[in-house]
């Protein structure tokens, strides 16, 4: 099967399925870890490349023509963001978004929360907020495109 192709069957139903729900996850350095060390182990596999063969990520990536996944679940995440920040105040989504629970915090680091991933998603591309409102603009700010064939 043509290299091409294999990478058109991971980027329409592999990733999707690897990657299902991931706009909902707080990612820690960890999940992303697995993430990626996931999404290369099955573009080694499909490419026929080992370890031992020493080819570098980055090239191996570049054959198959697809973007890293954790950019790929940034853009999920800000995509999910953006549409929860268009809804009306009202809206039980917004509502969740906003609501801080009152229970003490026990002792030690804080847990890693969905907003703080998205908090730091939109420093990284430079964003606010407000940029949400316009659809149109802030698809095409938080899209992270396969590099083309």
């Amino acid at each position: 099967m043509p290299i091409q192709v294999k990478g058109n069957v991971y980027k329409r139903a592999v990733r999707p399925a690897l990657m299902y729900g991931a706009e909902c996850w707080p990612m820690r350095k960890e999940e992303e870890h697995v993430m990626h060390c996931t999404e290369m182990r099955m573009l080694r596999w499909a490419g026929g490349v080992t370890l031992m063969d020493r080819v570098r990520n980055n090239h191996i990536r570049g054959t198959f023509k697809v973007a890293p996944i954790a950019e790929k679940m940034c853009e999920s995440r800000l995509r999910w963001f953006g549409h929860v920040m268009r809804r009306d105040d009202h809206h039980m989504t917004k509502r969740a978004l906003n609501d801080i629970p009152e229970n003490r915090r026990g002792r030690g680091r804080p847990p890693t929360t969905w907003m703080s991933t998205v908090s730091k998603d939109l420093r990284t591309i430079g964003a606010n907020p407000d940029m949400t409102q316009n659809r149109e603009e802030w698809r095409k700010m938080i899209r992270r495109a396969d590099p083309k064939p």
